[in-house]
């Protein structure tokens, strides 16, 4: 009963967190919110796998992808707000202030991949995922992942909109999520 409570106050917070992004399928930010609903999926039906057998590999190796995702978006957020500048797209209006820097930010985690946010949340999934394998979950990870991707491609269409060739040779020497594979 409390993960059927907690699914019903995370959905509600996404919503209104997503809501601009809802009104436009083609908006980034539209399959975003399925992201968030599939990770909020794994995370509430593995929750009490969570600490069982802690040393097996499995297990070690969810952790070392939850750990890394919280690095992940961390640095992410910080190079964004230092390099990234600030500015209002009028072309998008459902973009939280965050989204909308006025500058390619390619320092840090950026000069190695192009959307450490969203690695940040396949790491979370993955992460996830790991703690307890069952179909439903890999049906799930799975509807992450290509969330994801839709997510990333998307951004980037609206990125190569507002930054024009400087995002496409952006594009050419970074990858999408994970440094120097994909």
């Amino acid at each position: 009963m409390l993960r059927i409570a907690l699914f019903i106050i995370c959905t509600l917070f996404f919503l209104y967190f997503s809501r601009r992004s809802l009104t436009n399928p083609g908006s980034h930010g539209f399959y975003r919110f399925f992201v968030f609903e599939t990770i909020l999926l794994l995370v509430l039906l593995n929750h009490p796998y969570w600490f069982k057998n802690p040393f097996s590999p499995l297990q070690l190796l969810s952790w070392l992808l939850l750990f890394t995702s919280i690095v992940f978006v961390l640095q992410a957020l910080i190079l964004l707000k230092r390099c990234g500048g600030r500015g209002r797209r009028e072309e998008m209006p459902e973009n939280h202030p965050f989204e909308n820097t006025l500058h390619i930010v390619d320092q840090g985690l950026y000069r190695y991949i192009r959307h450490p946010m969203y690695s940040s949340l396949l790491l979370l999934a993955w992460g996830a995922f790991f703690k307890h394998i069952t179909l439903l979950n890999i049906t799930l990870i799975a509807l992450a992942t290509g969330f994801l991707v839709a997510a990333a491609t998307v951004e980037e269409r609206e990125n190569i909109r507002f930054f024009g060739t400087a995002y496409k040779e952006y594009i050419r020497r970074t990858k999408m999520f994970v440094p120097w594979l994909f």
